[in-house]
This record gives C-alpha cells, sequence and structure tokens, in this order.
C-alpha cells in the first residue's frame, strides 16, 4: 500500500485534460433533484442524514459569507463515534456539512418548481462542486457509497444525471476541481494524521481532530495545535 505522500504525488501529477475525457466518457448533467443533498433511507429502512466531508478552511469561508456560527455550518463526522447516555461521543477525524431536522443538508432549499438549490452555491465545498465523481487514489474518499461507473482514474457515484451529455468547458471545470479535491484530502490526511494524538473524552464529549488538531464541536482548539501561535483558533 502506498504511503499517502507517494499518493499526494499522483494527485498533484494528475492531468486535467485526462480526466475531462472521462467526465465526458461517462456523461454529466446536474437535474437539480437534490438527491445529493438530502438525507437518505438505508436497505434496513433506516434513515441517514446527509453526510458530506467540508474541509476546515471551507467552514471558516462559508462562516464569513453568511455570519453564520461555526456549528451552524459543519458538525462531527459521526463515524466512529459510540451513542453515550447523553448522546454521541468519542473521536471523529473529519467535519461534515451540518444538517437539518430532516437530514438535509442544511443549505439545502427547492424553488416554487420543487427543483433543488443550494443557499451557498457560489461557496460550496469542493465534494458538492465535484459530485457525483471522486478519483480512485488511496486516502481520497468515494461520497455517497461505492462507485456505480468509472473511467480511467475517475469514478462515478449514484446520480441520475450520469449518462448525460456535457460539454468539454463544463468537464474541464469539473476536472480541475476534482483533481484540486484529490490534493486537498490527501493533504487533511497528512495533516491528520501528523497532529493526531489520543485523547481521553467524557461522557457526551466529542472531539474532532483535523489538520490543525484536536477541536471542540464548536471548531475551536482543544488544545493549542503544536505548530505555534499562528494556528488558527477558529474563534
Amino acid at each position: 500500500m502506498e504511503s499517502l505522500e507517494a499518493e499526494l504525488d499522483r494527485a498533484r501529477d494528475l492531468s486535467v485534460p485526462d480526466l475531462a475525457d472521462a467526465i465526458e466518457s461517462i456523461g454529466f448533467e446536474c437535474t437539480r433533484c437534490g438527491a445529493c443533498c438530502k438525507g437518505a433511507t438505508t436497505k434496513e429502512g433506516d434513515e441517514e442524514p446527509h453526510t458530506a466531508t467540508v474541509f476546515p478552511d471551507e467552514v471558516r469561508h462559508i462562516q464569513s459569507k453568511t455570519g453564520y456560527d461555526y456549528r451552524d455550518v459543519a458538525r462531527p463526522m459521526p463515524y466512529g463515534l459510540t451513542e453515550g447516555e447523553n448522546g454521541p461521543e468519542g473521536e471523529t477525524f473529519e467535519w461534515a456539512l451540518q444538517t437539518d431536522a430532516c437530514g438535509d443538508c442544511t443549505f439545502y432549499t427547492e424553488d416554487d418548481d420543487g427543483r433543488g438549490a443550494c443557499t451557498v452555491h457560489e461557496d460550496r465545498p469542493l465534494i458538492c462542486e465535484t459530485y457525483p465523481f471522486s478519483v480512485a487514489l488511496g486516502g481520497t474518499s468515494q461520497p455517497m457509497g461505492e462507485a456505480v461507473d468509472e473511467a480511467g482514474m475517475v469514478r462515478a457515484h449514484e446520480c441520475e444525471g450520469l449518462g448525460r451529455d456535457i460539454d468539454r468547458e463544463h468537464a474541464e471545470e469539473l476536472a480541475a476541481a476534482l483533481k484540486e479535491r484529490a490534493v486537498r484530502e490527501l493533504e487533511e490526511a497528512i495533516g491528520v494524521r501528523d497532529n493526531y494524538e489520543p485523547t481521553e473524552t467524557g461522557p457526551g464529549e466529542i472531539v474532532v481532530h483535523d489538520s490543525e488538531g484536536a477541536k471542540r464541536e464548536d471548531g475551536t482548539p482543544l488544545k493549542r495545535a503544536s505548530r505555534g501561535d499562528d494556528a488558527p483558533d477558529n474563534r
């Protein structure tokens, strides 16, 4: 298995034209169905909230555009947490976009015709900008489950917009964002690994480890990052 650093080198060497060729061969046009922004029902019939990873700096960017608190934008990734007497608790390693009471992305809305829309569309995270595609590199994420199609390094995930014609300009824009996301995901994974220190959590307490260090649920540092006083405090 290749190291994260080796995978990062591969991500940085990805060819945007080649990625665009792959996207064109699969085909895609957003139908604004909203499925990728909503909670889902599992095969077992359980309701599963919308879960989309977001980088710490993306959270702060959305904060700067909306004036929202950190917890209004992002929540601890639920995977790895356990259900205690006072709710979820434990350590996790990513942030996810916040959800509403229905389990949908908090930024999801619908117009009068029932078509899905995003209230932070121009500032949406890379994972949203590049859906339904991902890159087949170790250390990168596969949103919304396993791939349903692939071409070269590009994986396509469940979406009713797949198979539709896409023009070259749009394919290249998607490809450039997809490469950027792959690089960012691997940089984040390396940062998490390098900054991780096991942390004891009490009942009902959650600690999120991201590339900037250990944080509370509201995004504030649990303790000062070891790299110095220039680390962001997210306050």
